[in-house]
């Protein structure tokens, strides 16, 4: 069987734990950030886990991460 080929878009946005969980970043701090709370930036900043719903596509897309 040939080898699986990474979506490399995803493999940008994705990385895994030490854990095994996949980590995302927030969208919507990038721009535009005169108007935003100092706190909700600092929100947007941090990482997040990939939600349950998703999680299956993402492994998908990265097999080897």
């Amino acid at each position: 069987m040939p080898k699986m080929k990474t979506h490399r878009g995803a493999a940008k946005r994705f990385k895994k734990t030490g854990s095994g969980k996949l980590q995302r970043s927030h969208a919507f701090h990038s721009h535009i950030l005169t108007k935003k709370r100092p706190g909700r930036k600092a929100a947007l900043s941090s990482e997040t886990e990939v939600s349950k719903a998703n999680r299956k596509t993402v492994k998908k897309m990265v097999p080897y991460l």
